[in-house]
């Protein structure tokens, strides 16, 4: 029995010293876990500064990359505009390339009106030849016998409108002084009833108005020599040109006249309602646009000061007339209305 109290009293007693045992060690687990909580607390935070600088990394690597992007663009704007502006500087260069041979081809140029029909190329060689090398004739104004046939065609095989009588045509000489040497074939007869017309083709020929005159009511089917018969006796004429139509070669009813002196200008005026090929033509004065334009405004500017003059007189007039006469004063000549006064108080006046 001692034995067994013994053994008894000896559990108890290590049954105790393992339950202090497991009390001592109990505090240090724990720290241990509050260290863990501490740790990862400190690793969140640091995990998410690592994240937002990641993040901030990664918005400025797009940052760099839309940059890249937006210069490129830019630099390839520029080079399209670039391109696109030598293109058109180029277009422009040749456009005033262009411009500056027409003139001087132009000036090369000379237009013969007024040609028989039966005119060929050998025949303008050898009247313009004289004068330098040509180098080439076209001819224009060309009406074909049917609508089928082209005018280049209608030229070539010589397919012309039985009613079309006169061709125009361009001799191109190769230097510019030879083309001012062969103005001096204007009025030739080339053939019987047909005297030509030479001018230079260039843009830069002005018209002399003073020494021309207006032609109206021509007939459709007349013809430049007809016109030249007409109006010989007023002067040396420099050329005839009747405006026709295109399609047809018909006149349209009107033309001009150049005269070489101002003088044989006032002789063709009195030729005013003459009869011409059945009809009393028009002749008047050839008058410069700019004159046209300016004359209306100038002549309205007096007339309408005149208007002025005398609105302002009558006015005045007017004025004076009614301030002698005015109704105001007659208003005022009248004698002002007594006030009237009630019979109560009138009695007590009194």
């Amino acid at each position: 029995k001692g034995n067994k109290k013994r053994k008894r009293t000896e559990e108890g007693e290590k049954v105790s010293e393992d339950q202090s045992s497991s009390v001592i060690q109990e505090p240090p687990v724990k720290a241990k876990k509050a260290r863990k909580k501490e740790r990862s607390e400190a690793e969140k935070k640091l995990s998410e500064r690592e994240n937002a600088l990641e993040q901030a990394d990664e918005e400025e690597d797009q940052k760099l990359f839309l940059n890249k992007a937006k210069q490129k663009k830019k630099a390839s704007q520029a080079i399209t505009k670039s391109v696109v502006n030598s293109a058109t500087g180029a277009t422009a260069k040749q456009q005033k390339k262009k411009r500056v041979a027409d003139e001087t081809a132009d000036r090369r140029t000379v237009f013969v009106g007024n040609l028989p029909v039966t005119c060929t190329v050998q025949v303008l060689e050898s009247l313009f030849k004289k004068y330098g090398r040509i180098q080439s004739i076209r001819f224009r104004s060309l009406i074909p016998a049917e609508d089928t046939i082209s005018k280049k065609v209608a030229a070539i095989k010589h397919k012309v409108h039985p009613n079309a009588k006169s061709v125009n045509a361009y001799v191109v000489f190769k230097e510019e002084c030879d083309a001012q040497k062969a103005l001096k074939e204007n009025g030739t007869e080339i053939a019987s009833g047909f005297h030509i017309r030479v001018d230079t083709a260039s843009k830069t020929t002005s018209h002399d108005n003073k020494r021309s005159v207006f032609l109206g009511n021509l007939s459709y089917d007349i013809h430049d020599d007809a016109v030249r018969e007409h109006f010989h006796v007023c002067g040396d004429i420099v050329g005839v040109r009747v405006v026709r139509d295109r399609r047809t070669g018909l006149g349209k009813g009107f033309g001009y006249v150049l005269f070489e002196n101002t003088d044989a200008v006032h002789l063709a005026l009195k030729l005013n309602n003459s009869v011409l090929m059945g009809r009393k033509i028009r002749v008047q004065r050839v008058a410069d646009k700019r004159k046209a334009q300016k004359s209306p405004d100038q002549s309205r500017a007096p007339k309408d000061r005149v208007d002025k003059k005398k609105k302002k007189e009558k006015s005045c007039s007017n004025d004076s007339f009614v301030g002698e006469k005015a109704t105001p004063l007659k208003k005022s000549t009248k004698p002002k209305r007594l006030k009237t006064i009630p019979r109560s108080k009138a009695g007590k006046n009194k």
